[in-house]
């Protein structure tokens, strides 16, 4: 038997459309720290953006008449050092007159996405690292975290090791009050990860109406707990084989963001290569420190998810 003939219109007529839309992948976009400490602009190769002095103390006359007894306070300054970073795209144009998309918008979003994950890792890392203190740059010495009095540890008020709880909230909340910070002035912040959001919605004290005078999970979200503000991040360090999240609570004032130059971006047209493509280049340079000692508290969470999901 004879072949059916073929139908034209099923060989020459179906053709294939793509979407212009550019999509980009998923990744933190938005600074999650950024907005929510100290921040400043500075030049040269460090900075101090904030000096501090040592308390006073009221003592006894030494007896009628006697000679004055001067105290002398002491001052110290912080210092913060930049960290440089750039980044550039090309674009080829004979790949441009190929496609019906055009990158460029997709590219300068990503940019902006990566500058806001850079800010927040160098906060990060700033919140346990060593900080640099001294009355000048000829006098720096290190601090270092304070592992024994800064610490909730991810077994308190445990046997073992556990997730984010309320207990751990109210104790980095009693520990910042026992070192004098000023909670009344400054709303105190706690980041975590989505593991330790998930613990605290499981937990009594946040979804039982008997602790609460209204609901502290709304539409899904804990937006403040114990006394803090909650923020999410994915980019928290973990340790002991990633099974422990390093969270931190801090106010304000406890962290400093120091910017060297904020992200800058251009897109030139490069005419010394071929195709004259488009190159867009960012810059960025910045640096972070912790101000003083007992302003951040690390809280210690068991951690099931282990390290980030993506490399950025």
């Amino acid at each position: 038997m004879a072949n059916a003939p073929t139908n034209p219109f099923e060989t020459e007529l179906p053709t294939t459309q793509y979407t212009t839309m550019l999509e980009l992948l998923l990744q933190q976009k938005t600074s999650k720290l950024r907005g929510h400490t100290s921040a400043g602009a500075h030049v040269g190769k460090m900075a101090s953006p904030i000096q501090q002095a040592s308390a006073l103390v009221y003592t006894a006359p030494q007896g009628r008449y006697s000679p004055l007894v001067f105290q002398l306070q002491n001052y110290t300054r912080r210092w913060v050092f930049p960290t440089d970073r750039d980044l550039t795209v090309p674009v080829d144009t004979f790949d441009e007159l190929k496609t019906i998309v055009d990158p460029k918008s997709a590219i300068s979003q990503a940019t902006m996405a990566a500058a806001n994950r850079f800010f927040d890792d160098l906060m990060i890392t700033a919140f346990n690292g060593s900080a640099s203190v001294g009355v000048d740059a000829s006098s720096l010495s290190t601090e270092t975290f304070d592992t024994t009095n800064a610490l909730v540890a991810d077994t308190f008020g445990a046997s073992a090791s556990t997730g984010m709880s309320y207990p751990k909230l109210v104790e980095a909340y009693r520990i910042m009050q026992h070192y004098q910070v000023d909670l009344e002035a400054e709303r105190p912040c706690v980041i975590m990860g989505s593991q330790q959001i998930a613990d605290l919605k499981k937990q009594q004290e946040v979804i039982s109406k008997e602790y609460n005078e209204r609901p502290i999970i709304e539409n899904g979200v804990i937006t403040s707990l114990a006394g803090f503000d909650i923020l999410h991040s994915e980019r928290l360090n973990t340790s002991s084989s990633n099974s422990l999240r390093n969270c931190f609570a801090f106010v304000p004032s406890g962290m400093y963001l120091g910017i060297w130059k904020d992200m800058t971006v251009s897109i030139d047209n490069r005419k010394d290569l071929s195709s004259h493509p488009w190159q867009l280049y960012s810059m960025i340079s910045a640096g972070a420190t912790r101000t003083q000692q007992y302003k951040i508290i690390q809280i210690n969470a068991a951690d099931t998810t282990g390290a980030d999901p993506t490399s950025v």
